[in-house]
């Protein structure tokens, strides 16, 4: 795989007028998608994951609603520097994203086919029947039946999983290097998701692409993900390779992250952990640590002070004060549960 980053995000800060004046969502977000890769966006709701998929397509209205400061470099070009000419042909043609909720993002009177040949007379430079064609060949290659006919239906005629179909190949239909995935299978009972994660895996190696997959699955990123990224109140707390950071998480709310995921080999008997709270409002930022008054490690440092991104080493960084210490004291813990068998 080349490891050369395909999209950089550089101290990435994005900010939205309000009533109450002007918020900042993120503070500056560092991450860089290699070529080849799926890199793993998680953290609960709140957290800004899909305001940072939005940012790298400067998707909010840039007069009204949003501010953007830093860089989004896409092959070596700063994304916030173009004017929005450039953008427009960017997004869907060498970017693409996949929604979260099908329903709510196909328009809901205009045909499948309509939909997506936008992208294709847009940027292609198809004529209407070469474009209808392609439709057709894209929805048979994301398994759709009788593409033929559904290429005339409207969104309210197919189930959801269907639905998450014509998504994936309207975000497919140019061919992008980069996709971003926003939670796509959230809305999918378990079985269709599994169909839309094999789906995406195999376009992924069949288009040579490079995929941001947004979720607050943390199975699904095992199965599918290269690195993962860890989100909390507009920062990363955490990143790492995923063998990495399911083996040996450093930063305390991705351990409550893991511990909260169910079992499903019946071989946890205790309560299902949660995570004390809920992620504070962005008008009500912590002075200190953002996570410290939900952590059961918090001192007065955690709340006074707010901690750096750190290496801890190649495959791994973490904001946290006390990582070290939390890091031998689980150590200890399993080397004394060992002793004790």
């Amino acid at each position: 795989m080349n490891q050369q980053p395909i999209l950089e995000v550089k101290d990435l800060r994005t900010s939205f007028y309000t009533e109450r004046g002007k918020v900042t969502a993120l503070h500056g977000i560092n991450f860089q998608l290699r070529e080849g890769e799926i890199l793993g966006i998680v953290g609960e709701s709140g957290c800004g994951k899909s305001v940072t998929s939005q940012s790298i397509l400067r998707l909010y209205d840039e007069k009204y609603t949003a501010e953007y400061e830093g860089e989004i470099n896409f092959q070596g070009e700063n994304l916030l520097k173009l004017p929005m000419d450039q953008m427009q042909e960017i997004r869907g043609n060498d970017i693409s994203m996949i929604f979260q909720d099908p329903l709510s993002s196909l328009n809901p009177v205009y045909t499948i086919g309509f939909q997506i040949s936008e992208s294709l007379i847009l940027h292609q430079k198809l004529s209407k029947k070469e474009a209808n064609e392609k439709v057709i060949e894209l929805l048979r290659l994301t398994g759709i039946s009788a593409p033929e006919k559904r290429v005339n239906q409207y969104p309210h005629e197919l189930s959801g999983g269907m639905r998450q179909r014509v998504m994936i190949a309207m975000a497919l239909a140019c061919k992008p290097r980069v996709l971003i995935a926003d939670e796509p299978t959230t809305a999918l009972d378990v079985t269709i998701q599994a169909q839309i994660l094999d789906l995406l895996l195999q376009l992924k190696d069949e288009y040579n692409m490079s995929v941001m997959f947004i979720t607050h699955d943390l199975g699904v990123v095992a199965e599918i993900c290269t690195r993962v990224v860890v989100m909390y109140l507009g920062q990363i707390v955490e990143e790492a390779d995923v063998q990495s950071l399911f083996s040996k998480p450093l930063h305390p709310y991705t351990k409550g992250l893991m511990k909260s995921m169910p079992a499903i080999d019946g071989e946890r008997s205790e309560k299902l952990f949660v995570i004390e709270g809920a992620v504070p409002s962005l008008n009500n930022i912590p002075k200190g640590c953002r996570f410290a008054p939900r952590c059961p490690y918090a001192d007065e440092l955690c709340m006074e002070k707010p901690p750096e991104l750190t290496v801890h080493n190649d495959n791994q960084k973490v904001r946290c004060w006390h990582y070290d210490k939390i890091m031998r004291e689980e150590e200890n813990q399993n080397d004394n549960t060992i002793k004790a068998k």
